[in-house]
């Protein structure tokens, strides 16, 4: 069976190589990628990840003042315990 820390650094693994589907443009500026859950199902066939990370917002061309703002997503893995295989990634409703 997958440990704790195998089932993150899969998770991890898959949200880093499609990064770049994440937009229209495959461009995405990712900051401050942390994990937030970790859960493992009741029959232990699955372990659930969540990352959280911020989505920059593209400041107006002319803005004379930063805005600095960003936005908070949340993403959920869904891992097999038993080959390490992502088997899905789904929005986190917070």
């Amino acid at each position: 069976m997958l440990d704790v820390r195998k089932a993150v650094l899969a998770a991890q693994n898959y949200f880093n190589s499609v990064q770049d589907l994440m937009t229209q443009n495959g461009s995405v500026d990712i900051q401050d990628l942390r994990l937030e859950e970790v859960e493992i199902s009741e029959d232990k066939k699955y372990w659930f990840i969540t990352f959280g990370y911020n989505l920059a917002t593209p400041e107006p061309k002319y803005a004379l003042i930063p805005s600095g703002k960003s936005d908070r997503n949340y993403k959920i893995f869904k891992i097999n315990s038993e080959t390490g295989e992502v088997e899905s990634m789904k929005i986190r409703e917070i």
